[in-house]
């Protein structure tokens, strides 16, 4: 029997149970935290929520409201980082975005998987894998990433796409699930 915490578990992507106590205790602090600058109007304010949550921010990084997220300090952001409204991140583990990357609205970002079988499913029983998007992507409005992915450096991420692999550096992809459309010379 593991002496690590479920919290602990779960960013390390090993199996965890989502209705741990400790895990409901830190979902609903950033709830009631993401409400609040959710309805905020005052920029400075914002950032300063922005930095008292996530993992890291960068310079002249910014989130547009409504924002969803799971756990906040999961989410690392490097410097020129823009994701417009309605973005939401599934932090049950590591999401690294780089530097001058835009999000467009309405980007899904989950790095928590449920499992097929039923019975572990309904206990409660998840991993989740880290995501990483790398410096100068653009990912389009309403793209979905699912678990585990990596998007290269340069890539251009189309609308609606749903990646489910990674996504090569220098590349346009698009569809569901994406696959790459052109590469991109730079």
């Amino acid at each position: 029997m593991s002496d690590r915490t479920e919290k602990e578990k779960m960013v390390s992507g090993e199996a965890y149970n989502c209705r741990d106590a400790e895990l409901e205790v830190d979902r609903q602090r950033i709830k009631k935290i993401l409400r609040h600058f959710n309805t905020t109007e005052d920029l400075s304010e914002r950032q300063g929520i922005l930095k008292q949550i996530l993992g890291h921010i960068g310079c002249n990084s910014s989130i547009e409201p409504p924002f969803h997220c799971v756990y906040g300090e999961n989410i690392h952001l490097g410097d020129y980082v823009f994701l417009n409204i309605l973005c939401t991140i599934l932090d049950c583990n590591e999401v690294r975005i780089g530097n001058h990357v835009m999000i467009g609205p309405n980007v899904q970002i989950y790095t928590a998987a449920h499992f097929l079988q039923a019975e572990p499913r309904n206990q409660g029983w998840e991993v989740a894998k880290p995501i990483v998007i790398e410096d100068n992507v653009w990912i389009g409005g309403a793209a979905i990433l699912l678990p585990g992915v990596r998007v290269g450096r340069n890539a251009v991420v189309g609308a609606g796409a749903v990646i489910t692999r990674d996504v090569p550096p220098d590349t346009v992809v698009a569809g569901n699930p994406a696959r790459v459309i052109r590469k991109i010379e730079q």
